[in-house]
């Protein structure tokens, strides 16, 4: 279940990082809102992971979600590059966290 709640965890940390950016500083009410339910939710999963797997790992795993999430919303939603340098550099993103799945025991 752990791992569940990590994984949920990280797609959370993808809605509220790009959800900062609609809330632009936070002066809309209802992206505002939405952005820190989601902080609110994320950070909460992630502490029910630790209390199985071990910190650094979880965390890795989630900031590594969060940040690859976020970068590829920004290229599909926002037109940021998608230049190959950048693609490579989110596949060693990804295939570090999954590495640290694997390796979990």
């Amino acid at each position: 279940m752990a791992w569940t709640y990590l994984i949920l965890a990280g797609l959370l940390e993808i809605c509220w990082s790009v959800g900062l950016k609609y809330t632009e500083g936070f002066t809309r009410p209802l992206p505002s809102v939405l952005t820190i339910v989601a902080i609110a939710a994320s950070v909460y999963l992630v502490s029910l992971a630790v209390q199985t797997l071990p910190t650094g790992t979880a965390y890795a795993v989630w900031v590594g979600i969060g940040a690859s999430g976020a970068a590829i919303m920004g290229i599909l939603l926002a037109g940021e590059s998608s230049s190959p340098l950048r693609l490579f550099c989110l596949f060693v993103i990804v295939a570090g966290v999954i590495g640290l799945r694997l390796v979990e025991e």
